[in-house]
């Protein structure tokens, strides 16, 4: 069993040294980093190479939880993937440790309040597409071609032209184009 630390700074400006020595006064016989890389970003090259180090019975050791990851879903998905491997978890400042009682429970509480966040954002976001319809709005990004294009679209691909000549003309992907004649054609059939 061997204590595996994980240190990382958002910009090349800040210094790792803190939390290095933060880990390694806890034990941490090695110690993975990531310099100047955000949190938001899942994949990064000092967290991929900790995982793959990390072997049953270790435990993954981090000054604060916001330095493995910004989003309680990742943290989540990270620390659930080391309790299937057999891989014990502590964030030092925090005081969570999954290998006792208190820190499964604190785990526990920050799943749950991630799942009740995803369930608010999922209930507020259905209740906004809702009130637009209502108003007369059409949720989401606007289409890449106007009607009248996908009109001239039509024309062009009648006259001969090939699906990629019009989307180079457009400058948009062939998909596009396509997705716009079928538009177009569905507010014709209704």
């Amino acid at each position: 069993m061997a204590r595996i630390g994980y240190a990382r700074v958002s910009t090349a400006d800040q210094h790792l040294d803190l939390q290095r020595n933060a880990l390694l006064n806890a034990g941490c016989a090695k110690v993975f980093e990531d310099h100047g890389v955000s949190g938001t970003q899942d994949a990064r090259c000092g967290l991929s190479s900790m995982m793959k180090t990390l072997r049953k019975g270790d435990v993954l050791v981090v000054w604060r939880l916001d330095r493995l990851g910004r989003s309680i879903r990742h943290l989540i998905s990270v620390i659930e993937k080391l309790r299937r491997r057999g891989i014990g978890f502590l964030s030092l400042t925090e005081s969570i440790d999954t290998s006792s009682a208190g820190g499964k429970l604190i785990f526990h509480i920050l799943a749950a309040l991630a799942e009740f966040e995803k369930s608010l954002i999922r209930e507020r976001t259905i209740a906004g597409i809702e009130a637009a319809k209502a108003r007369g709005k059409c949720p989401g990004r606007r289409p890449a071609l106007t009607e009248a294009q996908c009109f001239e679209i039509r024309a062009a691909i009648d006259s001969g032209s090939s699906v990629q000549e019009v989307a180079r003309h457009y400058n948009v992907h062939p998909r596009t184009v396509v997705r716009g004649i079928e538009r177009l054609e569905l507010a014709q059939a209704s």
